[in-house]
Parts: C-alpha cells; sequence; structure tokens
C-alpha cells in the first residue's frame, strides 16, 4: 500500500489549469499525493491520509524538468572555466579546454553524485544525463532519486586543434560510433527495466560536427522506432557552424532538415548560432522558420554561454516563433533555478526590452516544455493523475521576504535557498534544504581530489603543453608575506 501525504492550505499552489492549459495561482489550497502520483490539487482533501504537512508558510510547485546536462563531467570544471578566453575558436570552450579537462573514473562517479545533489537541491525532479556510458551509471541515477533519463553519448569523429586555431576530425574512427549507438540502444533499454522505476532513455548522438549522415539517420530510426527523444548538439558554436557549411553548403539546422532528423522528437541542444545570429553576418534568415515548422525542441542552457559572452537572439524571439524550448544545466552550478534567472535576464539584455520572456514564460520552459520534449505528459505540471513530483518552497526564508508575488521572488532573489523540500514520485529525497540520497559533502571531497589529479594532467593533453594554472590562471595574483 501507498502511503498518502497531503500539504494543508498551502499558501500558494503552482496548479495547472486544464481548461486555459496553463499553469495558475490556487491560494490556501491541499495538495494530497502518494507514489502512484497526485490524487487532489485545489480545494479541501478529505480523504485519508498517513502524513499532513503544515502548508500555510509554503509555495508548492511542480518539479523542474531538465532536458539537458552533463553531470558526469562538468562540476569539476568550477574554478577552471569561469572566465577563459579561446580567442581562435570565438570563445567556445569546446576545442582548446573540453579535451584537457576529463575527469578519471573516481572522479566521474563523484560528479555524477555532486551534480545530482544540486540538482535535487534547486527543485529539479527530472534529468536528461547527456554522457559517455559510465559503470554503474543506471544504478547511481537510481540510487539518487531522481527521475532520470539516460542521453548515452556517442559520435564517429573527435574533434582536436594541434595549434590552438584550426580543428581537425579523426574519420578512422567511424566504428567506434557504430559501437556507441548499439551501446546506447541497450542502455535504453536497461533504463526502461531497471528497478527504481524512475529511469527513461534518449537517443543521443553527440555533435553534428563529428558525426556522419549514417549514424545521425540510424539514431533518429532507432528513436522513432522506440517512440523516444533524439537529442544533438547543433549550432553550439561560430567554428561548428562555418564548418558544416564548408562541408555541406547549408546552415546546420538546415542539413539536420535536409538527412531527415529535424523532427518533433529532436531537441537540438543550444541552437544559438543560426542564420540570423549577428555574429555571423549571414544573408538568409530561415532557421528559426525551418525549426517551428518541424516542431524541433530547442534546449537552452543559458549560463556557460553568456561566461563566454553568447547568448541566443532572442530567446523571447525563439518563442515568438512557436518553437518549444525546454531548460538545461550544461555547466556548474547545477542548479536549475539559476539557469532560470540567467535565461531571463540575458533574454532581456539582448532584446533590450523587459518583456521578451516573461516569469510564466520561464516556468514553462523548465516544466511542460521539457516534459513535451520528452513525450511526456505526466511531469511538469500539478493536476491530478500526474506524478507526484513536488517542490515546496519556504516563503519565510529571508530571500523569501518580503512575501508579494511568490514564484518572481524563488527565481530572480532566493532560487535554491528557499527549497525546503523535494518529492519525486511521491518519495522524499530533499529534506530541509539537504539532500537524503546522496553524502554531498563526502562526494566534494572527492571531487576536489579528482580535480587535481584532472589538473596535472593537462600539459600531457593540451596541444601547446600549458599547464592548467597557464590555461586558467587565478583571479589574483598569489603573493608572498603581508602585500602592505
Amino acid at each position: 500500500m501507498e502511503s498518502t501525504g497531503v500539504i494543508r492550505q498551502a499558501a500558494w499552489v503552482i496548479a495547472w489549469d486544464e481548461a486555459s492549459d496553463r499553469h495558475v495561482y490556487l491560494r490556501d489550497a491541499d495538495v494530497a499525493f502518494s507514489g502512484e502520483g497526485l490524487l487532489q490539487v485545489g480545494g479541501s482533501y478529505e480523504g485519508p491520509v498517513d502524513e499532513e504537512i503544515d502548508g500555510r508558510d509554503l509555495m508548492v510547485m511542480p518539479g523542474l524538468v531538465n532536458i539537458h546536462s552533463h553531470p558526469t563531467s562538468e562540476p569539476m570544471n568550477k574554478g577552471i572555466t569561469d572566465e577563459i578566453r579561446s580567442p581562435n575558436f570565438h570563445h567556445s570552450s569546446l576545442y582548446e579546454f573540453l579535451p584537457v579537462l576529463g575527469p578519471d573514473a573516481e572522479g566521474t562517479r563523484a560528479c555524477l553524485n555532486v551534480a545530482l545533489a544540486e540538482l535535487l537541491r534547486s527543485g529539479c525532479t527530472t534529468v536528461v544525463d547527456y554522457s559517455r556510458p559510465i559503470d554503474g551509471w543506471l544504478d547511481l541515477l537510481g540510487q539518487s532519486g531522481i527521475r532520470a533519463c539516460v542521453a548515452p553519448s556517442f559520435r564517429s569523429a573527435p574533434w582536436s586543434t594541434i595549434d590552438g586555431h584550426s580543428l581537425s576530425y579523426d574519420w578512422s574512427l567511424a566504428a567506434e560510433g557504430k559501437e556507441g549507438l548499439e551501446e546506447a540502444k541497450d542502455l535504453i533499454d536497461a533504463a526502461r527495466d531497471h528497478p527504481s522505476d524512475r529511469l527513461s532513455g534518449i537517443m543521443s548522438p553527440a555533435q553534428i560536427d563529428t558525426c556522419s549522415e549514417d549514424l545521425l539517420v540510424s539514431a533518429h530510426n532507432y528513436a522513432s522506432e522506440r517512440g523516444v527523444a533524439f537529442q544533438i548538439h547543433a549550432s553550439q558554436s561560430v567554428a561548428e557552424f562555418h564548418e558544416m557549411v564548408k562541408r555541406h553548403g547549408c546552415t546546420p539546422i538546415q542539413w539536420l532538415d535536409r538527412i531527415g532528423v529535424l523532427t518533433d522528437r529532436t531537441i537540438v541542444a543550444h541552437a544559438i548560432f543560426l542564420d540570423h545570429h549577428s555574429w555571423l553576418h549571414w544573408p538568409s534568415d530561415d532557421d528559426l522558420d525551418l525549426l517551428a515548422r518541424r516542431d524541433t525542441t530547442v534546449a537552452h542552457c543559458p549560463t556557460v554561454f553568456l561566461r563566454r559572452g553568447i547568448a541566443l537572439q532572442t530567446l523571447g524571439r525563439y518563442r515568438r516563433h512557436g518553437i518549444n524550448v525546454g531548460i538545461g544545466t550544461d555547466t556548474y552550478p547545477h542548479n536549475i533555478l539559476e539557469e532560470l534567472f540567467n535565461a531571463g535576464t540575458v533574454a532581456r539584455v539582448e532584446a533590450g526590452r523587459v518583456d521578451d520572456v516573461t516569469t510564466a514564460d520561464l516556468l514553462d520552459m523548465a516544466t511542460v516544455g521539457g516534459a513535451r520534449a520528452l513525450g511526456r505528459d505526466d511531469i511538469g505540471r500539478l493536476t491530478p493523475g500526474c506524478r507526484a513530483d513536488l517542490v515546496l518552497v519556504d516563503l519565510t526564508t529571508p530571500a523569501m521576504r518580503p512575501m508579494r508575488e511568490p514564484l518572481r521572488t524563488l527565481i530572480y532573489c532566493a532560487r535554491e535557498r528557499a527549497v525546503r523540500d523535494v518529492y519525486v514520485g511521491g518519495q522524499l529525497v530533499v529534506r530541509d534544504g539537504e539532500c537524503l540520497t546522496i553524502d554531498l559533502d563526502a562526494q566534494l571531497d572527492l571531487l576536489q581530489e579528482a580535480q587535481a589529479r584532472g589538473m596535472a594532467r593537462v600539459p600531457e593533453l593540451d596541444w601547446a603543453g600549458r599547464s592548467a594554472d597557464e590555461l586558467a590562471p587565478l583571479a589574483l595574483d598569489v603573493v608572498a608575506g603581508d602585500p602592505a
């Protein structure tokens, strides 16, 4: 028997209104739930109850849906890639930095655990983990308590640079891409059958410029056969845009369409450098309309790009074109509320107008927009029959006061500091802001050690033999003794 919980008289509830197909506020309302799902949202619940929670100082909101993340690697880059420069690659960190900063096996597990704890503490209850497969991956995700969608990454040809300004692709390794595709199929099946009952999978070749046409078409065909989503990094850098034009005589988005993989099950990660972007000075303006016509989703991850001075032009313009947009945490910190803050702020700066996106838009992208991309209507909204993925926000925490408008205050002021409790599938995974399923302090200790090991390897991997300190100097000089 599943136990039943009820949050009594929650001061604010972000509920789903079926008639208007949108999120709305309810005041002083009950939310009843069990492991089977949401039983009642609104009114006064009169059924049997095993646990009652006083909701008078709480906002109850749907768990947030994260459709793009790299939790097995990115946490280790904190303090390294915050403000790096790569001028010959238009300041993308992809080509000079990511190949030299990977964690070892122990570090990979620490990265994953740290990222998952951060996500849960920021109210994220569903995550797409876009990673190269690791030993024990599914079990680690299952133990975390999060609802996870594995996205096993594979490619035909890794990139490299030997001089810091040109790119090479090693197509002799194409057979590894086909092996990776087969491994991804097995992992998607294993995720579906995992005993945690919270895992699923999608088909996710790595990057548009590192995958052959045959590999992408095969992966998309499999996604169509199995009824799962298909995700690909595309239009994420100026270098990639020009590489694809050189190969095919069209933009990356147009090439995806040409080969038949730009569809309503496709998620394009980033999609920043479309043909309208000012950095490209391109003569056409067709990519946005093409994405809209194909009902393709864009996974928007603002934080990793704002560190490089890069942004969508503009987030509101994509939505006004009718493009479904979901939110991802591509980088550290894995804090989905911070991504929402950055998404709204950067959009307004790029557009030069406050109303390019609204707070309601941001919530939609992080809930129903992400759910739609994954082909799900049972997450991202609070309505009876949906999964009991809940976030309880403490309205009394100082960052939430004075309390007048809870959602704006959460995103623009308080963020994860106000997240008190989180439930996934009716199970409590965060209590009083602390993750119950992962010992975060212990994992951070392991991550500290892994980062030191990774930094020591950098000179062996960097094209110029530079140390990590040369690639990413400290913000201030270190001096001996008293600087005075």
